[in-house]
């Protein structure tokens, strides 16, 4: 049987990797999986040259997750990455394969990401590291991370490395590394310097080159924006208000994000409905169903609950999180612009995510066009025109005789002129619904950070502290109020999981955390919009609202503004979002105390 004909249970996995192969909708191996896993189940090393995109984490955490001892509580498997984007990726990808794998553990190092986090982490004792070489290279310096257990590593995009100048990092981490060790690595291109590596540390690998073929349809108009985490959903809501569409499949990363995103659609008005793999067939059966019938015009969707999806009415896609790979990519773009038809994309990025929007143009080799976020005017007009059209069809359809005899004698009895008349009823009509846009101040959108060429660089250390002293985060940070203290029974966790909870706002958006006794404070990005703090105005913890308002002068506890080092008049319990306490303030020298009118005893 050929690579293009095997199957997933042909591969020799254990049926515990398999039903997580299946729950995620995969069917058949791609060829650099029908390719790898065999040899990695049997220990050999591998040297596969391969895009990204080409569905090469599946191919190597498949098989090392094969041979993980789920009761060895210490790291078996290493993999590198060169960014911290992809470690994340990584390790989600060996937690979603892993989910019947019980007692498993993954734990992902990166720079950016505090260290008193990361220890905790690995004293939980997980069998598998994803991390970029400068953080886990500290970590051994350290002696937090030992690798004598180790006994498979994966080199994930090996001349990304090189290109970020890591490869000293890289050898000296193999050098610390057991002698009889597995070792799989990839990479796109092959330089000298990686040809190197591969000489130096390989062992009759296996080599395989797998080219990435996936190409997206001329038919179908790419673009993407560039967007803070927190303002992802007042841009998707701007969106579908002045884009011009009939049926829209929004993707998200996460099942619970597809019902949460749908609830807050649905709240705004939208006929919309979830599609993801906790719902049973038939559900996924009427759903679909009344996306073709046109009973629904947005559906929710995970990659797995899409699969297959063939609606001819899509018009827009909307990737609202990132997809996990390239074909993932192509494959939700490609449920639009169906039979021929025209069809448009959207990406959402975030200001650090260049690089993915890069692999995405050269695998797909098609340029993503920039976008720009409608204006309040815009958003206005295009409310205009939806109610001239509805207006119209009302003229067309229904007889006006007892309305205009109606009209005039509203004229007559109000003493007011035609134009007053209309202007009334029009502002009547509008109902929940305003014809004009709120004036709230446009949205923050966000920009490229760029980077510096070392992006995991040793000298992140110093991005302990809050939210607003991490690296990526917003840069001007506020402090707001919250009416629940300590003597509420009230915790970090809790404010900071009702923060992200009501609004979205991913935890490292969000600042230091002080807990008093009868109120709270926590800063947040100055910018965040006006609608999130509405919200958040009447969320609760504990069953008690927490009145969120912005802090004024005199309520912090402390003084200066809400990044000043000021005294605090009582001290707080003061924590950041992640849990972590600060250390005290250095006591002051005791001074002695001098006896009135004398110098003190003398030695």
């Amino acid at each position: 049987m050929s690579q293009d004909q095997v199957g997933f249970n042909e591969l020799n996995l254990p049926p515990a990797l398999l039903s997580a192969v299946q729950e995620m909708g995969y069917e058949t191996p791609l060829p650099i999986q029908a390719a790898c896993i065999p040899p990695l189940l049997e220990g050999r090393d591998v040297l596969g040259l391969a895009q990204t995109g080409t569905g090469k984490t599946a191919a190597f955490a498949l098989p090392l997750l094969a041979r993980i001892d789920l009761k060895g509580t210490y790291p078996q498997v290493l993999v590198l990455a060169p960014t911290r984007e992809l470690a994340i990726q990584v390790a989600e990808a060996f937690q979603s394969f892993a989910r019947h794998l019980p007692g498993f553990h993954v734990c992902p190092i990166y720079g950016g990401q505090r260290y008193s986090f990361q220890f905790n982490q690995l004293r939980r004792g997980p069998q598998v590291i994803v991390g970029t070489p400068g953080r886990i290279q500290d970590h051994l310096d350290r002696g937090t991370l030992k690798l004598d257990g180790i006994h498979s590593i994966v080199l994930d995009e090996a001349d990304e490395m090189l290109r970020m100048g890591f490869v000293d990092e890289v050898e000296a981490i193999m050098a610390l590394a057991p002698a009889e060790r597995q070792l799989a690595l990839f990479s796109a291109t092959m330089p000298p310097q990686i040809r190197h590596i591969c000489n130096r540390h390989l062992n009759d690998p296996v080599e395989m080159r797998i080219e990435a073929k996936t190409i997206t349809a001329d038919n179908i108009d790419q673009a993407y924006l560039v967007l803070r985490p927190f303002v992802k959903f007042e841009a998707l809501a701007r969106i579908l208000e002045s884009e011009s569409y009939d049926g829209v499949l929004i993707f998200t990363r996460t099942r619970l994000e597809t019902t949460s995103l749908a609830e807050k659609l649905s709240a705004r008005g939208y006929d919309v409905a979830a599609l993801n793999g906790d719902m049973d067939q038939r559900a996924r059966e009427r759903t679909i169903k009344r996306l073709k019938n046109g009973q629904v015009n947005l559906v929710v969707a995970t990659d797995v609950a899409a699969r297959g999806l063939d609606v001819d009415r899509i018009s827009l896609v909307i990737n609202y999180d990132l997809p996990g790979d390239l074909d993932a990519y192509v494959h939700r773009i490609g449920r639009t612009g169906r039979a021929g038809r025209a069809g448009k994309a959207i990406l959402f990025l975030g200001p650090r995510e260049r690089r993915v929007l890069q692999t995405i143009e050269r695998v797909t080799r098609q340029k993503l066009k920039p976008m720009e976020l409608p204006t309040h005017d815009e958003v206005t007009a295009r409310r205009v025109e939806k109610f001239q059209e509805k207006l119209a069809g009302v003229m067309a359809e229904e007889r006006q005789d007892f309305f205009e005899t109606l009209a005039f004698e509203l004229m007559e009895s109000l003493e007011i002129d035609i134009i007053q008349l209309a202007a009334s009823a029009l502002c009547l009509a509008q109902q929940d619904k305003p014809l004009r846009a709120d004036m709230t101040p446009d949205l923050q959108i966000g920009r490229w950070d760029d980077p510096p060429a070392r992006r995991d660089g040793r000298g992140d250390r110093r991005g302990g502290g809050g939210g607003g002293g991490r690296r990526g985060g917003p840069a001007n940070m506020a402090l707001f109020r919250i009416e629940v203290g300590s003597e509420d029974g009230i915790e970090v966790r809790n404010i900071v999981g009702a923060i992200t909870g009501e609004t979205g706002i991913r935890s490292r958006f969000i600042g230091q955390v002080r807990i008093y006794p009868n109120y709270s404070t926590v800063e947040m990005p100055d910018d965040i919009p006006e609608g999130m703090i509405a919200k958040l105005q009447t969320a609760r913890i504990g069953g008690k609202v927490i009145r969120f308002s912005r802090a004024r002068d005199g309520q912090s506890g402390r003084r200066g503004t809400a990044g000043g080092q000021g005294r605090r008049s009582r001290p707080p319990r003061q924590e950041t979002a992640a849990g972590h306490k600060p250390r005290k303030p250095a006591k002051a020298a005791k001074t002695r105390k001098k006896k009135p009118g004398g110098a003190g005893k003398k030695k």
